[in-house]
C-alpha cells in the first residue's frame, strides 16, 4: 500500500511539474478569500486517484478537491486522504515550497504517509509501527529541550479579522520565546520538516484532515508528538494542531493552551 501510495504520488508531481514551467498558463479559482484552487490541482488529484483506485478499488477515498468518495460511510474499512498539492498559493508564484500528500487511514487510524516535494525530489514516507523515512533514511525529530533554541514552523488560514488577530498573538508569544518562527505556506511540508528535524515545532489552527494526516503519522513515528492546542488527541477533524518533539510539545502546548 506505501509503495502504491508513492507510485500515487509521482504521478500526481508529474502534473504539477509539466506546468511549472508556464505558470501563466494556470487556471486559478479563488474558492474563498486567499483560498486558491488551481486546474494543476484538480488534474492531480485526478492522477493520484487514478492510480489508487486501480489498485485498490474498494477503497474509499477523501480528497481536497472532489471530496468524499460516495463509498466512505459503507463501512469502508480503508480510506486514502489526499491532498493534491498543498501549497497552492506559493505553487501559483513560483515560491518553491509544496506537496503532495498521501495517508491511509485503516478503520480511522492513519497507517500509511507519503508527503512528496516535487522541487526537492524529497520523498517523506512513513508506515505505523515501522519509521519514518526521507528518501529511504531513517528519520527522527530533534533533541532540543529548549524553546529559546526552537525553530518552529506555523500557518493561517485566512478567515475572519478575529482569525487574523488570533494568529498575530499567537506569533508574538512564539516570536518572544523561540528562536525563530518561519510561516512557509505549506502545512503537510512543515509537519515532514519536524518529523526529520529541521524544525523543532509547529503549530496552526482551522486545517483540514488531507492537511495534517500524513505528516502526523511521520511525526509520531520519528518520535515527536501531535495534538490540539489543549494537548489532546483529537486533531484530525478538530484542525487545530501542535506538532513537536517531546519536550519541546510541552512548553508549546503550556504558551498556546490559553487559544484552545
Amino acid at each position: 500500500m506505501l509503495n502504491t501510495a508513492i507510485k500515487a504520488a509521482r504521478r500526481g508531481a508529474t502534473v504539477i511539474n509539466r506546468a511549472s514551467f508556464d505558470l501563466d498558463r494556470v487556471v486559478v479559482t479563488e474558492k474563498q478569500h486567499n483560498d486558491f484552487v488551481t486546474d494543476i490541482d484538480q488534474a492531480a488529484e485526478q492522477a493520484i486517484i487514478e492510480v489508487l483506485s486501480k489498485a485498490y478499488p474498494d477503497h474509499a477515498i477523501l480528497a481536497e478537491e472532489s471530496g468524499a468518495s460516495a463509498n466512505t460511510h459503507d463501512e469502508n474499512e480503508y480510506q486514502w486522504i489526499i491532498d493534491p498539492l498543498d501549497g497552492t498559493t506559493n505553487f501559483i508564484h513560483g515560491f518553491p515550497q509544496y506537496c503532495i500528500s498521501i495517508a491511509l487511514a485503516h478503520r480511522g487510524v492513519v497507517t500509511q504517509a507519503v508527503i512528496y516535494d516535487p522541487v526537492r525530489n524529497d520523498l517523506f514516507t512513513a508506515t505505523k509501527g515501522a519509521g519514518a523515512y526521507l528518501n529511504d533514511k531513517r528519520i527522527r525529530v530533534t533533541k532540543l529541550d529548549r524553546m529559546s533554541k526552537a525553530l518552529l514552523g506555523n500557518g493561517y488560514v485566512a478567515g475572519s479579522p478575529r482569525a487574523l488577530d488570533e494568529y498575530l498573538k499567537m506569533y508574538q508569544i512564539m516570536g518572544e520565546r523561540a528562536q525563530g518562527v518561519r510561516r512557509a505556506g505549506s502545512a503537510a511540508l512543515d509537519l515532514a520538516y519536524v518529523a526529520c528535524g529541521r524544525l523543532d515545532g509547529f503549530y496552526e489552527k482551522g486545517l483540514k484532515p488531507w492537511d495534517i494526516a500524513a505528516g502526523a503519522l511521520m511525526i509520531t513515528e520519528s518520535g515527536g508528538i501531535v495534538g490540539e492546542f489543549n494537548g489532546e488527541s483529537d486533531y484530525l477533524y478538530k484542525g487545530d494542531v501542535i506538532a513537536a518533539s517531546p519536550k519541546i510539545f510541552g512548553q508549546m502546548v503550556a504558551l498556546l493552551a490559553p487559544f484552545a
